[in-house]
């Protein structure tokens, strides 16, 4: 096949404006969340030491295993939200008991264990846990691609000690797991402002 001088010119014409234009890369997306409604129910199980609020979308699921061993007793739990692929990891430790678990040691252990993460962080901030039921401790936000970027101990200084930590099933992603963390970050703390000691 032949091509003419103005075929030709006409192909050229078209290959040369073609490339004029430049390619703009879209920015990476993630897929909508759709939050659920905002509702709490009591956790009040006889024998256990504390109660406290959580939300209805979730699951209270007995732990028996930390690590493959047994946990050191039978109050630890875990607060689950499977539509969200997250879960908040609650264990309970009363202080002195059998002359270990000192107070102090308690809060070093919390404190080293979410600053653990500060290879990953971008941040780590600190808030200061203080209830009209007797509950103090820490609640810390950790940035970037934290394993955990939602944590807190909560405590009445003489007795009892409980350390919550939010994981998600998925590689940590400080930008596609933002929405999420924040929306359950209010969650926990409703958690610990409803936590009551017995």
């Amino acid at each position: 096949m032949k091509l003419t001088g103005n075929t030709l010119c006409l192909l050229l014409l078209l290959a040369f404006s073609a490339c004029q234009q430049t390619y703009t890369p879209k920015p990476r997306g993630y897929f909508q969340i759709n939050f659920p409604k905002r509702e709490y129910r009591l956790f009040d199980v006889p024998g256990y030491p504390y109660t406290f609020e959580y939300p209805v979308y979730a699951s209270v699921v007995k732990d028996s295993l930390f690590f493959g061993e047994k946990t050191e007793n039978p109050y630890w739990i875990n607060v689950e939200f499977p539509s969200l692929n997250g879960k908040i990891y609650m264990s309970y430790k009363e202080i002195g008991k059998g002359g270990k678990n000192n107070f102090q040691q308690l809060v070093n252990d919390a404190f080293k264990m979410t600053y653990k993460h500060t290879y990953k962080a971008e941040y780590i901030e600190e808030k200061a846990i203080n209830t009209p039921f007797n509950v103090t401790g820490q609640f810390y936000d950790v940035g970037g691609n934290a394993a955990s970027a939602k944590q807190f101990f909560a405590t009445d200084s003489s007795r009892h000690f409980l350390r919550g930590a939010l994981y998600f099933d998925a590689t940590p992603n400080a930008d596609s797991l933002a929405p999420v963390q924040q929306f359950l970050q209010q969650d926990m703390w409703h958690l610990v402002e409803t936590l009551k000691w017995r």
